[in-house]
């Protein structure tokens, strides 16, 4: 670690009171070994628990600690946006409440930083999950890879280490549905992959509903994909080519060969078809709607309650 770098951690809380004290004995115990000057940001995300009260409880221990209480759930990534927009430090790291991503790789991911890099970012060699979540994760991470407009490094998270320029690069993007991971590759300077095997959870269960993912996984296709609303026109080419071609079916057997054409299963079958075509479409031209009226309200992307040491 280059000498007298100010580090910051941001740490997304979520219903952790139960297990925080041991991420943050985890994180200390590096400071001590590395000697850093480190200032930890806990963005308690509207927690059910009583994590705030674990928070204040830790900050009286350990001074480097800040606190920051969201009025209500706002989602992982409005809480590490909200971290990273007070954090302080040269050098910022994110890492997550419940111990999967240990704070005992930092010093290595650090030494990137060090050697030259703007960025490194955790890519995951093995995952301690379900195989449902596995597949499902695989799966979304190849097809963003496929359709987006900025490469985006399959089964990397939003565990990394950067420098103060790319955070206060990343910050100018001020979208309300933000997809961390892909505004980091988007906005491009010098970054590596490091793959490392990630843990399981050390207490607890996941605060990422299947909801939750599926908000995340849309945000990620929708900002950084024209895709979707391509798909549009590609479903309404493949609709028109079938509509020509069973039409001149129908006229040839009407007109040639002198079947009369009664039509009617058919004729069902083509406007269910049609009309579920014609929903998907608008519902994907209205997801884009719906995030251009989320950026022209210009609401605050967060809404702070209270502080600590901040």
């Amino acid at each position: 670690m280059i000498n007298n770098t100010k580090i910051s951690i941001i740490v997304p809380v979520y219903n952790s009171e139960s297990f925080l004290h041991l991420l943050i004995e985890a994180i200390h115990v590096e400071k001590i070994k590395n000697n850093w000057d480190i200032e930890v940001v806990l963005i308690d995300d509207g927690s059910k628990d009583l994590s705030f009260n674990k928070i204040n409880e830790l900050a009286s221990v350990y001074k480097y600690i800040k606190g920051i209480k969201l009025s209500r759930n706002f989602g992982h990534q409005i809480a590490v946006k909200t971290g990273l927009t007070y954090c302080k430090g040269e050098y910022v790291a994110i890492i997550d409440d419940d111990l999967q991503d240990p704070p005992s790789l930092l010093p290595m991911f650090f030494s990137y930083l060090d050697s030259g890099y703007d960025v490194a970012y955790g890519v995951r060699k093995k995952r301690k999950e379900s195989f449902i979540k596995k597949l499902s994760y695989s799966t979304f991470y190849k097809i963003l890879k496929k359709i987006s407009n900025t490469e985006i490094q399959i089964d990397s998270g939003d565990f990394c280490v950067m420098n103060k320029k790319v955070v206060k690069n990343m910050l100018k993007l001020q979208e309300k549905n933000p997809f961390l991971r892909g505004i980091r590759a988007w906005i491009g300077f010098k970054q590596i992959g490091v793959e490392y095997e990630r843990q399981a959870r050390i207490e607890g269960e996941s605060g990422y509903t299947i909801k939750k993912l599926f908000k995340i996984a849309k945000d990620g296709i929708f900002s950084f994909s024209n895709f979707p609303i391509r798909l549009i026109t590609i479903l309404g080419s493949i609709g028109l080519a079938f509509a020509i071609i069973f039409s001149g079916y129908i006229l040839f057997e009407y007109f040639i060969n002198l079947i009369p054409v009664k039509g009617y299963t058919s004729l069902i079958i083509i406007i269910s078809f049609f009309s579920s075509l014609i929903l998907i479409c608008l519902g994907i031209i209205g997801e884009y709607i719906v995030r251009i009226y989320d950026e022209v309200r210009d609401r605050p992307f967060t809404v702070i309650e209270e502080t600590i040491n901040l």
